[in-house]
């Protein structure tokens, strides 16, 4: 079949796009597959769900089949009534509607419904949307918008596709609820301890878990800064979770309807990254099959945020400190100039200020990017947060290890919070999923903390040697130790508590070799 080229482009399109939202729907199944409480079911809403749909508030009702009453299974609103006539209007017109259906909140005017406190917090448009019956229930969630929308301006295929897993997230928290009522009504101590921990993380501030001074100092600066539209830099050192930060600050942003663009700056090579950044034309270079919109025109009207802002190329740095200063960006190959009204927030785990000292990163671009640091703590200066984190990664990896367990020895707890965790709360993710894979019980009461190597403090044999050196050696012996291997589950980046890419562009930046490694190993 002879197919002309701009036919052959537009089927490259569209396989991409599919591409795109296979991996949208993917992450959606993910995240929703691993809830068991109504807690995280609405952390998952609020997160990965909303960026895709950008709603402001959120509502799902259960109705029984059988007896044909509603309640509200989950809400943004402090009003739960559901019972009067208009309501009930609107819940039939989901039901017995097969696509999602658009309704105006203008003319709605009874009281004591989440409807009536939904149009006084100014919101204009609801969606609702019947999802899947599982068993004997059938599940409604309604999204409301500050704004006008129509059906077009969402991705319903996204809501379509995403649903049945909801009603069995809906079913699966249902059936927990009951078994826990019932298990706590048998007077079962285990139930009360997993209620007690529950409660523990009702703490949590955006989904970053911590309770120390130190962390509270964190959020206090995130609700400051995220109304405003100030660049933020976040310092930390790898594995502290800046994307986190990056993430709470956009959430409580005026920008929170959209879904903020990621770019990590180490994972791309140095000849795509200018691309990535700003677009290209069709023809602009060789493999330009066709027009691309970069992350700033993404980002228009949101937040774009720079991960390992550090390893940004000097030439770059120019191009980037114009597109902060004038508001718009051009294409490579264009003459064009497109506006752009993005929000950055960029992290590093350098120290720029030395950097621009030494000629690798630009003060003009450090002052722009520095309006609001925030410094992250490692996870050893909040020791206090290891156990709250340790029994929240317990009950995260229940369902990915499918193993429960329960707790950690007071042994186990000691060596956790005394242990200084190079890697951070990454590292410390990844020993508990590997102490739960290899746990004999129901509890953990042994675990296989990397070994540390120290320097005795013998000033006459102690070398001092420059980071770069040390870090090499350290990468070194990870990865000899490994075999050899990078990535993977028994991979030195695991080891390390580092993305592939991140540790692959170490070792590039250090000079590393297969040879290195490999003749470590003789």
């Amino acid at each position: 079949m002879d197919i002309r080229p701009d036919q052959n482009s537009i089927i490259t399109q569209r396989l991409q796009e599919m591409q795109k939202e296979w991996s949208i729907l993917s992450a959606l199944n993910r995240s929703f597959s691993c809830v068991l409480d109504k807690k995280s079911f609405g952390q998952a809403l609020q997160q990965s769900f909303k960026e895709e749909l950008g709603f402001h508030e959120c509502v799902v009702l259960q109705i029984d089949e059988q007896h044909k009453e509603s309640e509200v299974f989950y809400s943004t609103f402090q009003v739960q009534s559901t019972q009067n006539q208009s309501l009930k209007s609107y819940l039939q017109q989901c039901i017995t509607s097969p696509e999602a259906v658009l309704f105006d909140l203008k003319d709605f005017k009874e009281t004591k419904t989440f409807f009536f406190e939904a149009k006084n917090k100014e919101m204009r448009s609801v969606i609702g949307f019947c999802l899947p019956s599982v068993e004997e229930a059938i599940n409604i969630i309604f999204l409301f918008y500050k704004n006008f929308v129509s059906l077009a301006d969402i991705n319903e295929r996204i809501l379509t596709q995403i649903s049945t897993q909801l009603s069995i997230t809906i079913r699966n928290i249902s059936l927990t609820e009951k078994f826990k009522n019932l298990e706590i009504q048998n007077g079962n101590s285990q139930i009360e301890m997993e209620t007690e921990v529950s409660q523990k993380q009702e703490h949590g501030f955006q989904g970053i878990i911590g309770e120390s001074e130190i962390m509270k100092d964190i959020f206090e600066k995130i609700s400051q800064v995220a109304p405003s539209e100030s660049n933020v830099l976040i310092h930390g050192e790898t594995g502290t979770g800046k994307e986190l930060i990056a993430q709470a600050i956009h959430q409580l942003s005026n920008f929170s309807q959209k879904k903020m663009i990621r770019i990590n700056c180490a994972a791309i090579p140095a000849n795509l990254i200018e691309s990535e950044l700003f677009g290209h034309e069709k023809g602009s270079f060789t493999g330009a099959t066709e027009q691309r919109k970069g992350k700033f025109e993404e980002a228009h009207n949101s937040t774009i945020f720079l991960d390992e802002i550090g390893e940004l190329p000097l030439e770059l740095q120019g191009r980037l400190l114009r597109v902060l200063q004038e508001k718009e960006i051009e294409r490579i190959g264009g003459n064009k100039r497109i506006k752009v009204n993005a929000r950055v927030i960029t992290a590093t785990n350098r120290n720029l200020e030395k950097e621009v000292l030494k000629g690798n990163f630009r003060s003009d671009l450090f002052y722009r990017l520095n309006v609001f640091p925030i410094e992250l703590p490692a996870l050893r200066e909040r020791k206090e947060d290891i156990p709250l984190l340790a029994e929240y990664f317990l009950k995260k990896l229940h369902i990915k290890t499918g193993k429960k367990i329960t707790g950690f020895s007071q042994k186990v707890m000691h060596q956790l919070i005394e242990n200084s965790w190079l890697g951070n709360i990454r590292e410390l993710e990844n020993i508990i999923e590997r102490s739960i894979l290899t746990a004999k019980d129901n509890i953990i009461k042994e675990i296989d903390l990397p070994k540390v190597i120290t320097v005795q403090n013998d000033h006459q044999d102690f070398q001092i040697k420059p980071l770069q050196e040390i870090e090499r050696e350290y990468i070194l012996k990870a990865v000899s130790r490994c075999n050899g291997r990078i990535s993977g589950k028994n991979g030195a980046a695991i080891l390390l508590g580092l993305p592939s890419t991140t540790l692959i562009s170490k070792m590039q930046k250090l000079g590393i070799k297969k040879e290195h490694y490999f003749k470590g190993n003789d």
